[in-house]
């Protein structure tokens, strides 16, 4: 799309970039969010203190899912089994390790109804979190274009016109943000 001014690309940019930033934040939340399932992402930056050096787990062997709610970590070096052991454990993931000479295991318990109910709270909490990201990062925008408008750079048409896509923008933004709040929520209530 072609902008008036740069000023007003670098406010459409920087809304894209901060609104881009919440949602993928809110992604990466929600898939460390532990739903009774496994899930590598659980694992993956857990850093294991690997001859002196702070290795993360998925740069030291595989992990698999046998089961839905079984987790295997495969060190190429079997030697770092009981560092990896160790880093999970203070990791406090809520999982215990069982280490059996050559694998790590991790069973996850199924979650209580309390317990998915507290999820969901967290789910719907992180959700209105990044609306209000979102929402704070087309207030900066409109306070940019307003900027532009009464420095005259640009037509008060063309601004209302910016003014709309940052709207529609925010609203497509506010809908993925509501689908994958929902996906997640029937995520966590699944047994």
């Amino acid at each position: 799309m072609d902008y008036a001014t740069p000023q007003i690309e670098e406010i459409f940019l920087s809304f894209d970039m901060d609104c881009e930033k919440a949602i993928d934040y809110m992604k990466n939340e929600y898939n460390l969010m532990r739903a009774g399932r496994a899930n590598p992402k659980l694992v993956e930056s857990i850093r294991v203190n690997y001859y002196g050096t702070p290795t993360p787990i998925k740069m030291m062997g595989n992990i698999s899912i046998p089961e839905p709610r079984c987790l295997v970590i495969t060190p190429w070096d079997k030697s770092s089994l009981k560092e990896i052991e160790k880093a999970i454990l203070a990791a406090n993931i809520g999982v215990t390790p069982q280490n059996d000479g050559t694998l790590i295991r991790l069973t996850f318990p199924v979650l209580t109804e309390e317990r998915r109910k507290e999820l969901v709270k967290q789910v719907k909490k992180l959700a209105e979190d990044t609306k209000v990201v979102l929402r704070n990062a087309r207030r900066d925008a409109m306070d940019g274009l307003k900027k532009e408008k009464n420095a005259k750079t640009v037509s008060e048409d063309i601004i209302a016109d910016y003014e709309e896509q940052i709207d529609k923008s925010l609203s497509k933004q506010i809908e993925s943000v509501d689908k994958l709040a929902r996906d997640k929520e029937t995520d966590v209530m699944s047994v």
